[in-house]
């Protein structure tokens, strides 16, 4: 291919117009740039159609970029339009990836290239392949030397084994990579004659899984929601459908037969998570299900496995990914259902880069594809029901729990009451009515579970002497100890330092003394109350991979830990047939704060951890620490009415026009002088529009006033249900100029108001 001088020079002699085209690049840019097109070898140019990946020098770098829709301005001089340096040889971005980037963009307020820069998020998938040595399992028996269970392999050995027989097409320095070993291992096996080697250009596809195996019997529910959602796929139309059923009640199943049918149909599915990384065993029903692994799609994953899992999805080669949020932004060859499990967390939505919420996303790119979409919970979010009261999702409802299990008994203790005795380390954080319910449960042989949202091993750390707080020289935040590491740490920026001997302020000797509970401190509790229990601590400063993860919940479940401590990653769909007794330490964590989701937040949270207990033919038991009792968080959890607390908390945002019955927009201006930042505020204040129908709050600093050493400042847009606020910020923001050290966010639908 010509460069674009030399294609452009041969044409001008031939007296044509060069042709040209919109590029959209991966940097935060609005709109598309005109380029020319790529010439041939015989000075011709290229055509190319709009979705092609391209690569087009911006300034004096090479970035990838997609040939966008429309006509390039034909008015724009020659000599100022670059040429397109190369095309990439994967498939175009069909034209719905390319509409919802568009639409995203327009919602979210955020420049179009940094939302296409998420679909593109892994550019070595983009590089032309030539043909190179790839490697592939030997099926066992086909020579005399290839039946590896004839021989003793070592486990660096069985790790390349594993790696291809889950999927083929790997050069020899990604499958080293992958399997954590070195190339000489991979050369070892190939000699053995249990791997081969062939050339050609990678082909990479995971397997197909494995259809028409029956499944767990279905309840008769769970078979009307199955046959429902398997016709709804068949269908190939979009639909919303809320998959509603109470913890335990078998949901996974049967999205399961929705998969199974989409895959029946020659297209992929994509599930959601909220913890891919935490999901070890949905991995494992999927296998046991279909027979295969699903792709993966998460940050734990790498490189090697990123490059060939966004090429299979793109090829139409990956049937099933399962991911976590970004999981949506891939570009599917075919996707024909999309399935958003636990619908209601939080962590789908995105607060840095792009803001945007991939549950309400995933509708979206559902209706694109003329796919149904389906959000599993037990506690769906308030917003979800509410669509479903007005007829814009349909309903399909799992009233009890598999195998006849029944929920768990919710019990309140009041803590006004029940005040927890100090022990001789110093104060203890577990009432009398707790202790005894977690000693009679181990002397069952049962297993019990407590529950406290709260990492490290204290969130404060002051001084006796002179009142000094350890705080983030980096942010508004007090530094949490973890004493596991004889660290304090800032679970906001990550700033880290040593646990100091004396007071940084008065250098007082020993009067450094930690306040309130962690994790760790309930750990260390328990292990001074119960020696003889086998006490385990989940959270995610231990739980730092997949494979961590899998070795506690295989743990827990052979009965190796009858104690467990952990934060919310316990509660994200874990199956423990043993574990009868749950007890949150402090229910009330979480209540209070300005967060209008705060109540919702904590029914959801206590409801999803409440639900670990009794899911098997053991019944369970729910103990709820709390010093408010009659909130209408406990008093509906310990009724197990979810509906009656929808209903309240309904009426309360009803009243204030808050979502869903009103919009919100938050804008976060942030910038490293505070004189600075004040001074644009001010300007941003005075400019305000008054729209019937709307209010703009602020500026007023942000709970987090210190934040990665940035000072920060919201304003907040309130407005009815029928007025977009993205307009409304639009044209008001536009007004001003931020200085090139301010910056300013705008945050749809905000779920965080920190």
């Amino acid at each position: 291919m010509l460069d674009g001088g030399e294609g452009q020079a041969l044409f001008e002699e031939m007296n044509r117009q060069p042709l040209r085209c919109r590029v959209q690049v991966i940097l935060p840019i609005e709109k598309p740039y005109d380029y020319l097109l790529p010439y041939g070898p015989d000075g011709t140019q290229i055509e190319l159609e709009p979705g092609q990946i391209v690569m087009v020098p911006v300034g004096r770098r090479i970035l990838p970029g997609v040939v966008w829709d429309g006509a390039a301005d034909e008015n724009v001089p020659l000599k100022k339009l670059k040429g397109i340096v190369g095309v990439s040889e994967v498939p175009p971005l069909r034209e719905e990836l390319r509409k919802f980037v568009e639409w995203v963009a327009n919602y979210t307020l955020s420049p179009q290239g940094s939302v296409l820069k998420m679909a593109l998020s892994v550019p070595q998938a983009l590089e032309n392949l030539v043909g190179q040595k790839l490697y592939c399992l030997v099926v066992a028996g086909e020579n005399g030397e290839a039946d590896a269970g004839k021989l003793r392999l070592t486990s660096a050995r069985q790790k390349v084994i594993d790696v291809v027989t889950d999927s083929g097409g790997w050069t020899l320095a990604d499958l080293a990579r992958e399997a954590g070993v070195s190339s000489s291992v991979v050369k070892g096996l190939e000699k053995l004659g249990l791997i081969e080697g062939y050339f050609e250009a990678p082909d990479f596809f995971f397997p197909s899984p494995e259809l028409d195996v029956k499944g767990p019997e279905l309840s008769p529910d769970q078979k009307v929601a199955a046959d429902d959602l398997a016709i709804r796929v068949q269908d190939r139309t979009f639909s919303t459908v809320v998959l509603d059923g109470v913890t335990g009640s078998g949901k996974t199943e049967v999205y399961f037969e929705a998969v199974e049918a989409a895959m029946k149909e020659g297209r992929q599915a994509l599930v959601l998570l909220p913890e891919i990384a935490l999901s070890s065993q949905w991995l494992d029903r999927f296998k046991k299900r279909f027979g295969v692994a699903p792709a993966e799609w998460h940050s734990d994953l790498t490189p090697a496995l990123r490059r060939k899992t966004w090429r299979a999805v793109a090829a139409g080669k990956a049937p099933v990914v399962v991911g976590a949020r970004s999981a949506l932004m891939l570009p599917y060859r075919d996707l024909g259902l999309i399935i958003v499990d636990e619908e209601h967390e939080g962590s789908f939505k995105q607060e840095d880069g792009v803001y945007y919420h991939a549950r309400d996303m995933a509708v979206v790119r559902a209706k694109g594809c003329d796919c149904p979409i389906v959000l599993a919970s037990a506690t769906p979010a308030l917003e979800t029901m509410v669509n479903v009261q007005n007829g814009r999702y349909e309903r399909l409802i799992l009233p009890g729990r598999h195998g006849g299990a029944g929920m768990p008994d919710v019990e309140l203790i009041d803590l006004r009451f029940d005040k927890p005795e100090r022990l001789q380390s110093g104060p203890g954080w577990l009432s009398q009515a707790l202790r005894g319910a977690i000693r009679q449960t181990l002397e069952a042989g049962e297993q019990a579970m407590l529950f406290l949202n709260r990492r490290g091993y204290a969130p404060l750390t002051l001084c006796r002497t002179c009142g000094h707080r350890l705080q983030c020289p980096h942010c508004t935040a007090w530094l949490v100890e973890h004493r596991r590491f004889r660290r304090l740490q800032c679970h906001h920026c990550g700033f880290s330092a040593a646990l100091p001997e004396n007071c940084p302020s008065c250098e007082a000797e020993d009067s450094l003394v930690p306040c309130g509970p962690g994790v760790e401190r309930i750990v260390e509790e328990v292990k001074l109350l119960f020696p003889e229990a086998n006490v385990a601590l989940m959270a995610s400063d231990t739980m730092t991979s997949p494979a961590a993860t899998k070795e506690m919940v295989d743990r827990i479940q052979n009965r190796e830990v009858n104690l467990l401590v952990g934060t919310q990653v316990v509660a994200k769909g874990y199956h423990f047939p043993y574990l009868t007794l749950v007890g949150v330490v402090d229910a009330d964590l979480g209540l209070f704060g300005g967060d209008l989701r705060a109540a919702e937040r904590t029914f959801q949270l206590l409801h999803q951890v409440a639900g670990r207990a009794g899911r098997a033919e053991h019944k369970g038991r729910v103990l709820l620490q709390t010093s408010d009792p009659k909130h209408p968080v406990m008093q509906t959890l310990k009724e197990g009415d979810r509906d009656k607390f929808l209903e309240i908390e309904a009426e309360t945002r009803a009243r204030g026009h808050l979502p869903p019955f009103g919009r919100l927009a938050a804008v976060i201006v942030s910038g490293p002088d505070e004189g600075e930042l004040d001074n644009f505020c001010a300007s941003l204040a005075r400019s305000i529009p008054q729209i019937d129908g709307t209010q703009i709050l602020g500026p007023a600093p942000a709970p987090l006033a210190l934040l990665r050493g940035k000072f920060r400042r919201r304003f907040l847009i309130m407005s009815k249900k029928s007025i977009a606020p993205q307009g409304i910020a639009r044209s008001w923001l536009g007004q001003l100029k931020a200085p090139s050290r301010i910056k300013v966010v705008v945050d749809v639908d905000p779920y965080s108001f920190l």
